[in-house]
């Protein structure tokens, strides 16, 4: 099965999402923030990490670059997800592998999470 780890601060979103996602055959970890990237990667070992854009104390876009920056973990699929696209694409992409706007649809976000998890070839080497 393949797994995804989703960084939201909102709890009702994360909800939402994992609910969706395991009912489309992911098994999904979630997470309301984090101060360190790498421990969470390590800990669920995900085939795709999914951020939101927006979150306390650190932008979704600077943790997708440090996934990106660093050997063992740049080859994650990341998607970025935002209620803000223009604010987004105005600041670059940070290197993620998709954007996807809120609200977004299911058929949408599924199908660019089974593209992007079956064209890599990740595996965490922490």
């Amino acid at each position: 099965m393949r797994k995804i780890l989703i960084l939201d601060d909102d709890a009702d979103i994360l909800d939402v999402m994992q609910e969706a996602l395991q009912y489309e055959g992911f098994e999904v970890a979630v997470a309301s923030g984090t101060d360190n990237i790498f421990s969470l990667l390590n800990k669920h070992q995900p085939d795709l990490l999914m951020v939101d854009y927006i979150l306390n104390g650190i932008n979704g876009g600077e943790l997708c670059h440090q996934v990106k920056a660093d050997q063992h973990t740049r080859q994650l699929p990341v998607i970025i997800v935002s209620a803000y696209p223009k604010v987004f694409k105005s600041l670059g992409y940070y290197g993620c592998n998709a954007f996807m706007p809120k609200p977004f649809d299911l058929d949408e976000l599924t199908s660019t999470i089974t593209n992007l998890i079956n064209t890599s070839s990740y595996s965490i080497t922490i």
